[in-house]
């Protein structure tokens, strides 16, 4: 259904992502909020690696009620507090999300709703 675009004509991707990814006409588009590391109960979990994983099982708990999953994504844009963290996030990512990869961007920014908060991520997917 998605068709991913990664032409020869451009440097490939270093990571696993894609350039591009074309929707078909006539499919249903989720568009999510940012998702963070919030468990259920309200907790923020604690350190990089469990708010990946949490964040990201957020975000697949949204694509389950939506009646997709990951194979749905179309476009992931994943916001750090720090530039360490990118590693992290990409091993727990490559796990969690695997292949196809969505397009994605990932930024460095100065902060987020609360400081103990270090990612947030907010997803484009297609049916």
């Amino acid at each position: 259904m998605l068709k991913y675009h990664n032409p020869d004509t451009v440097a490939q991707p270093t990571v696993n992502y894609s350039l591009g990814v074309e929707v078909p006409a006539g499919a249903r588009l989720l568009v999510t909020a940012g998702q963070i590391a919030r468990n259920p109960d309200g907790t923020i979990a604690e350190g990089i690696e469990a708010q990946v994983e949490r964040t990201l099982q957020n975000l697949l708990e949204v694509l389950d009620a939506a009646g997709m999953g990951p194979e749905n994504l179309v476009k992931v844009t994943t916001y750090l507090v720090d530039r360490a963290h990118g590693s992290v996030f990409r091993e727990v990512r490559d796990r969690m999300i695997g292949a196809p990869a969505p397009a994605e961007t990932m930024l460095v920014i100065a902060g987020l709703g609360r400081p103990e908060m270090l990612i947030e991520i907010e997803a484009i997917a297609a049916a």
